[in-house]
């Protein structure tokens, strides 16, 4: 065969864009030292995997399963290391002590209300700078040249 052609590899896989497919993944093989299974006859790779393939001296199902297998992308499972399950385990440790530190002196009862001095959201609510002991210089800031 002088002059390779898709038209002759067709008849052996109908479907073109999987010719294409086949014959660039056997091309990836022959330049990474894949033997030959015909003369290269001063071709380059991509024609001679089409002539292999024309010619029918390469098993397609191998080429079509070597083409799957390298498009295929390994996912490994995602597996908590154990550094991670031992700061998970800490934390909720943590969290049921929290719970639990409520229950102490400094809880609030049913009944109790709020004095004068823990309501802070109605100090914010008048004057935010004065809840927070701040000035309005502590808020906006000056520039440069010392300006507001």
């Amino acid at each position: 065969m002088a002059r390779v052609t898709v038209e002759d590899c067709v008849l052996k896989v109908p479907n073109r864009f999987e010719l294409v497919m086949m014959a660039a993944q056997r091309a990836r093989e022959v330049a990474s030292g894949a033997p030959l299974s015909i003369d290269r006859d001063n071709d380059k790779n991509p024609v001679v995997a089409l002539r292999e393939i024309a010619d029918e001296t390469v098993v397609l199902e191998h080429l079509k399963n070597s083409l799957i297998k390298g498009h295929q992308k390994h996912v490994e499972p995602d597996e908590p290391e154990e550094e991670i399950v031992e700061l998970m385990a800490g934390e909720h440790d943590w969290a049921r002590g929290a719970d639990n530190s409520l229950d102490g002196d400094d809880a609030m009862s049913e009944g109790e209300e709020l004095g004068e001095d823990d309501d802070i959201a109605a100090d914010m609510d008048a004057d935010p700078a004065k809840a927070f002991g701040m000035t309005e210089d502590d808020v906006v800031g000056r520039d440069a040249e010392g300006d507001f």
